[in-house]
């Protein structure tokens, strides 16, 4: 097999992976809170601690594989995910599997920030769209696809199944990995890592994206000390990062400002911020949807509802990134945007309950519509890049991925919060919405007002997430001709 075909193979499997254990243990919450006899806190640090960590430490995995090699550290990052993978699997306590998860999420971040640099060095400037394409669909399908198998193995084969699934898959990647991978893009050893600034800055992502989303899901209050502490102190830690950056490590600089002037750079990471925020809260809510007191369906025919979505995405996704390799990348992200917000502002007609076939339509159009922008809009940001900045190039694309997706469940929790009473919605967290009806005592009457509470708040959030899709059209257009920097 040709060279970069293993590549692609390797680093698509790598990044559904880690992508996957993103959602994949959500649908498992209650059954792992009921076994392990965990706290809210413990159980939603079970999920949260894993994107938190992932999104905290990309960035600063990027720049170190410009220094010391994608390969070695991506190589590295497959043996840390299955590792942590296996002794999740074993988890005695709340607090061991929130501790493994976090191996895991470290092991996530060195394939999330490689892959993406490990193909734009193996692939030609006139395929690299289509493997981006493929390699960001793995992405984006990971998170969808999360729920169908969590559903899945959840129900037949116990939480701990969800960790089962990657050990054989990450010894086969790890082992394949190390005796096929080689390294083939400019590496500037000897530059000195910039201590000061890894740590400033992960420390800084990882508290402010704490407080929000422990403030947005009433973990703790927006009027507390402790809120203003994880706010403050987080945005103070990241202007003392660009402080750093520019004047205290200049020379071997963590993250080097001047991508800031590649307006494809910038124009492209927009965009993919403000898709993430458009698109970050959308399987957990329809999760809430599809599984609550009125559609009351399993997590396993949950999941299957989803599926149009994982399809059109894998389908979408490639074909777009072959268009974008001979007609530019412009135009068709920006259609990707328009038929994920058509998709999203269907959604808003949803009653009380929907069959599987009144969903298709929307959910086709924003699968998509995902497919259709991700992959030309990464191959344009890579594009635009030095080879030797391409891994700080492509950690800055996934970190705000990830961040955009922390902010949107953020935005879906202070909508929800603003409609409903907290204790329902941390009951939905748990993932128990019939306890609701059962604790509660309410009528008939009651239910279907809670069940409207919900459906308004749900209505919101796509409204919103619309206008965020269409937004994103705005920094995709507004981008200089793109010329491809070897």
């Amino acid at each position: 097999m040709e060279y970069k075909w293993i590549a692609l193979s390797n680093t698509t499997i790598g990044t559904l992976m880690a992508s996957l254990d993103t959602n994949i243990i959500i649908v498992a919450l209650p059954v792992i809170a009921s076994e392990l006899h965990t706290s809210l806190l413990t159980t939603l640090w079970t999920a949260l601690g894993y994107w938190l960590v992932t999104a905290s430490v990309i960035l600063n995995f990027g720049r170190l594989a410009d220094i010391f090699g994608r390969v070695r550290l991506y190589n590295l990052g497959f043996t840390i995910f299955t590792v942590g993978s296996a002794l999740s699997s074993m988890s005695q306590t709340g607090e061991q599997l929130v501790m493994f998860r976090i191996i895991q999420a470290f092991g996530a971040a060195f394939l999330f920030s490689n892959s993406a640099a490990i193909l734009t060095d193996v692939f030609p400037t006139n395929e690299r769209g289509k493997a981006l394409g493929l390699n960001q669909v793995a992405i984006v399908l990971g998170s969808v696809l999360g729920l169908v198998f969590g559903g899945f193995l959840t129900s037949y084969l116990g939480w701990r199944s969800v960790f089962w699934i990657n050990i054989p898959i990450g010894i086969v990647g790890t082992v394949w990995s190390y005796a096929k991978l080689k390294e083939l893009g400019t590496i500037r050893k000897g530059e000195k890592i910039d201590w000061l600034g890894n740590i400033t800055f992960a420390a800084g992502l990882f508290i402010l994206l704490a407080g929000i989303t422990f403030t947005s899901s009433g973990i703790i209050s927006s009027s507390s000390i402790q809120f203003y502490i994880a706010i403050v102190g987080g945005l103070s830690l990241l202007v003392l990062f660009v402080f750093i950056e520019k004047y205290i490590s200049k020379d071997y600089p963590m993250f080097h400002l001047s991508l800031f002037k590649i307006r494809a750079f910038v124009g492209g990471n927009i965009a993919t911020l403000l898709n993430s925020i458009a698109r970050g809260d959308f399987t957990l809510i329809m999760a809430f949807y599809l599984q609550g007191p009125s559609m009351k369906l399993s997590p396993l025919e949950a999941g299957i509802y989803l599926i149009p979505v994982s399809g059109a995405l894998a389908i979408c996704g490639p074909i777009s990134g072959w268009l974008s390799d001979r007609y530019g990348s412009r135009v068709i992200s920006s259609i990707g945007l328009i038929l994920s917000a058509v998709g999203f502002l269907m959604l808003m007609n949803l009653g009380a309950t929907a069959s599987f076939i009144d969903l298709l339509s929307p959910l086709l159009l924003i699968g998509a519509g995902m497919g259709v922008f991700a992959s030309p809009n990464r191959a344009s940001i890579m594009n635009s890049v030095k080879s030797f900045r391409r891994g700080v190039a492509a950690a800055t694309s996934t970190t705000l991925i990830l961040i955009g997706r922390t902010l949107s469940l953020g935005i879906a929790f202070l909508i929800m919060a603003g409609i409903m009473p907290i204790q329902q919605i941390k009951t939905i967290i748990l993932g128990d919405t019939s306890a609701i009806l059962t604790t509660t005592a309410i009528t008939n009457t009651a239910t279907q007002l809670m069940i409207g509470k919900f459906l308004i708040s749900m209505h919101m959030i796509f409204l919103l997430s619309a206008i965020f899709m269409l937004a994103a059209i705005i920094p995709v257009m507004i981008k200089n001709k793109i010329v491809i920097a070897n």
